[in-house]
């Protein structure tokens, strides 16, 4: 690799040939402060704030001026301190500043760079701000744009990584503002309801749809019984929130502080995962067996579904018809759960705690209320369920650690890997392998589809037959590999997508890193290997050895595919066009 040297505030820097001044200084330990800028995905130069100083006095943006041979850079000058301020300051002169009841309030990466900065007086250049509007229409998110910034990230990532772009830039100059094509709101748009855009916001004029509200109403009511699940992926990411290093397992204190809150039940979606594992092996056996469409796809994703639905409608017949683990659990607590505890389903409050955004717009899906109750009655993201904790000034940090109840509690080392993408494949592979060939496997990891790579492919030879899988996420990956199947370039018998790059632990709704973690740091492979780790410390690894998973079959469902379990768990899906529902 041929290198560069350069100065960095009298500090002499290699750095490889291409790199940008923003680059060249994070090898030094040195950290320009960004709010546009993304790695790869938003490289513009918008906000201004990244400025360093040449040695002729030049102030150039080092997110996207390129590091030279013998430059010499400057960094924490006062003229590029002074720019900064006024950057930051003007800013603020068109935001609205009612911090204290913003949901960023505290990590806020505005917040912050006007406090590292000395910003005194946010009203310094104030005058005339431009109008805006709050919309509201979409199922899972608010969209505030007095707090806007005009960073891009939200265009950005929605049209580049998840190949959407139902947002951008509108108007020009002064009136410019983030939006929808024809000043449509977002709800009116074929959003997938994915909330990456919320993930990347640095600022609060993104947030998901508060529903802690109605969740501590309902446990405040007498008459009623709630539950909660929790999915993989919130115990990888909860801990966050409370100052924990990214990768840490928080599972025991999370479980203990959803009882301090005063859930009546607290139980695990890796329950349900194991479940969806037995239906949806079942089901690609039988497409197999009985030439039915291929390949199949998982449905576990609300947000690739709904993208699925709106953007290749002639491929719905290959996705599976299980419902997602979410709604799958959400059918059993209404119905098994309901009659062995003697309770009316109606007087059951179901509350799901997902790392996604979509499972919002999911819980109102037709379809989804096989009990004649909705299946899952209220869904809040694990940053809901952080608030929730500190609203409660419940001390999560000195909380011990404990257990799920049971039996909706009990799940696999196969449904906890669910929350990573390739996990629910890799947990697939484990029950159809071992169905096809009636042998017990040898090795239980499939590698081969671990990893944040956006595309994935294997084949496994069983029974005879060579399985070709394929696993893709993030819905710009999505696209790419369903247009090779379509156009015949690509032959597959199983596909795992997942709406979100690198899975349910990436998801739209989990703890919110500013920019310069995302841009340096492997988010996703730190949350996902506590999923993996979970897998290989669980005693039980394969779905269907579950032993509650099996009594639910033995004593209410009868087997996989049955017609109650298929009136239970099985869904259907809606050939919706673009813009349109």
């Amino acid at each position: 690799m041929e290198t560069i040297k350069l100065k960095i505030n009298g500090i002499e820097v290699t750095a490889p040939k291409g790199s940008t001044i923003l680059e060249a200084a994070r090898l030094a330990h040195m950290e320009i402060p960004t709010l546009c800028f993304l790695k790869e995905i938003n490289e513009i130069g918008a906000c201004r704030v990244c400025i360093a100083e040449l040695k002729n006095g030049k102030l150039v943006t080092s997110c996207v001026y390129p590091a030279e041979e013998g430059m010499e850079v400057f960094t924490n000058t006062p003229k590029v301190m002074d720019s900064r301020k006024k950057t930051i300051q003007l800013l603020l002169s068109n935001h609205n500043r009612s911090c204290l009841s913003c949901v960023r309030s505290g990590h806020c990466e505005l917040q912050e760079l006007a406090h590292e900065l000395g910003v005194e007086d946010e009203a310094y250049y104030d005058g005339e701000k431009t109008s805006s509007e709050i919309d509201t229409s979409a199922t899972h998110m608010i969209r505030d744009n007095s707090k806007c910034i005009l960073c891009r990230r939200c265009v950005a990532v929605c049209g580049e990584v998840q190949g959407i772009g139902v947002i951008g830039a509108n108007n020009r100059g002064f009136a410019t503002e983030i939006g929808s094509a024809f000043g449509m709101g977002l709800g009116e748009t074929s959003c997938v309801s994915c909330g990456q855009c919320i993930a990347v916001c640095p600022t609060g004029a993104l947030q998901e749809k508060d529903n802690t509200d109605q969740v501590f109403e309902a446990i405040a009511d007498p008459k009623k019984h709630v539950i909660v699940q929790t999915a993989p992926a919130v115990r990888a990411g909860l801990g966050e929130e409370f100052g924990l290093p990214i990768g840490t397992n928080v599972e025991g204190k999370m479980a203990a502080a959803l009882r301090r809150l005063g859930f009546d039940r607290v139980f695990d979606t890796d329950f349900s995962a194991d479940l969806t594992i037995m239906e949806e092996a079942h089901e690609f056996l039988q497409r197999v067996k009985n030439g039915g469409v291929l390949p199949m796809i998982t449905s576990c994703s609300p947000g690739w579904v709904k993208y699925c639905e709106h953007y290749f409608p002639d491929m719905t017949e290959h996705l599976s018809t299980c419902k997602s683990p979410q709604q799958m659990f959400g059918a059993i607590a209404k119905s098994y759960y309901a009659e062995k505890m003697g309770i009316d389903p109606r007087e059951i409050v179901s509350v799901s705690v997902m790392p996604c955004t979509a499972k919002k717009f999911e819980i109102g899906r037709d379809d989804e209320d096989a009990a004649g109750v909705p299946d899952v009655d209220i869904s809040i993201t694990t940053r809901e369920l952080a608030r929730m904790i500190k609203k409660a000034r419940i001390r999560f940090l000195d909380l011990p650690d404990e257990g799920f109840d049971e039996p909706l509690g009990l799940g696999s080392g196969a449904g906890v890997i669910f929350g990573a993408t390739g996990g629910v494949m890799e947990a697939a592979l484990r029950t159809a392998v071992e169905t096809l060939t009636g042998e017990e496997l040898p090795k239980l990891d499939f590698t081969e589809v671990r990893g944040t790579a956006g595309i994935k492919e294997a084949v496994y030879h069983a029974a005879g037959m060579d399985i070709k899988v394929a696993v893709a996420s993030g819905l710009g990956n999505a696209r790419e590999l369903l247009e090779r199947v379509k156009s015949g370039e690509a032959d597959y018998h199983l596909i795992e997508i997942m709406g979100c790059p690198g899975g349910c632990v990436n998801g739209g709704g989990q703890p919110q890193q500013p920019g310069y973690i995302r841009n340096t740091v492997d988010i996703r492979s730190l949350r996902a290997r506590v999923l993996y780790d979970s897998d290989k410390s669980n005693t039980i690894r394969k779905s269907h050895e579950n032993p509650a998973i099996r009594e639910l079959y033995e004593t209410f469902l009868g087997e996989p595919g049955s017609e109650r379990a298929h009136h239970l768990l099985h869904t259907s899906y809606v050939k919706r066009s673009v813009n349109r529902h």
